[in-house]
């Protein structure tokens, strides 16, 4: 891979890994209601699902998904209902629970989420389509593509987590921590409608 396609990789790696999604929504909430420290595990199943992900787009499942889009249709359906869930257990909130109640996502639930994570398919289908496409090299350039997003993607990560870790902080007023809540819950519910457009 040349350096204006690796550079252009690590752009992309870093716009997809830092904007709002589905992923980067969960892990603030995760670090809004367990902290920094138990949400590690969800930070790192983000890029191994990713990891594997790729490796099913590039070895074909992405023309899988061109044959029979219905299982594109499938996965939007689970996802938005996953998000829309979400969204409503934020909006009912009304405090902040006791970290030591409750269980954050693990790190095989955050890989696992990725299958349902319509961004997370988008993102892997037009990023093997243009960065590691089938030929010589192809092992190469598609372990290359996970690693960068694996490196680029975890700190990006760590950002959203830790800034709802902060958030925990500073949230001691039951009427802020409401508004934090139902916001994130319209954040939520608005993702689960990107999916459809």
């Amino acid at each position: 891979m040349d350096a204006t396609s690796f550079a252009a990789l690590a752009l992309y790696a870093f716009v997809m890994s830092i904007t709002p999604g589905p992923n980067n929504l969960m892990l603030t909430t995760s670090g809004l209601v367990f902290g920094m420290s138990r949400t590690w595990p969800h930070i790192l199943g983000i890029p191994f699902g990713v990891a594997v992900q790729l490796v099913a787009v590039g070895s074909g499942l992405g023309a899988v998904f061109a044959v029979e889009p219905r299982i594109q249709i499938a996965l939007k359906v689970v996802g938005t209902a996953y998000l829309l869930w979400l969204a409503y257990k934020l909006w009912r909130a009304s405090e902040l629970p006791d970290k030591s109640v409750g269980q954050p996502i693990s790190f095989f639930q955050a890989a696992a989420f990725q299958f349902v994570n319509p961004k997370a398919w988008l993102i892997a289908v037009t990023v093997v389509a243009a960065f590691a496409a089938p030929g010589d090299g192809f092992a190469a350039r598609l372990a290359m593509v996970c690693a960068v997003f694996a490196v680029i993607g975890t700190p990006c990560m760590a950002i959203w987590a830790a800034f709802g870790a902060g958030l925990r902080q500073v949230l001691h007023d039951s009427a802020k921590l409401i508004l934090v809540n139902r916001t994130m819950a319209v954040l939520a519910a608005l993702t689960a409608g990107l999916f459809w457009l």
